[in-house]
């Protein structure tokens, strides 16, 4: 039995028309912008949940705290020059 858990990826979607007036969004406007993982962990002890954002290639790209009280901050990385 192997114990090593593999990381689930998730596709990275964006909509190209900026100027919708509805919430409908229709295929043709769907890109698919890249790939990304996803990583939670959580502090028992002060009640805050991590999310880690990470590209294909391991990079974070967002830092996200969760509040038990439901309050969020998130820190957005760009390693583009």
């Amino acid at each position: 039995m192997n114990d090593l858990m593999e990381e689930a990826i998730f596709n990275s979607v964006t909509c190209k028309n900026g100027s919708r007036k509805s919430s409908l969004i229709k295929a043709e406007d769907v890109q698919i912008a890249g790939s990304s993982k996803i990583c939670f962990e959580e502090d028992h002890s002060e009640g805050i949940k991590i999310v880690l954002t990470k590209d294909a290639d391991n990079n974070i790209k967002e830092i996200k705290f969760i509040c038990s009280c439901g309050q969020t901050k998130s820190i957005s990385l760009d390693y583009s020059e």
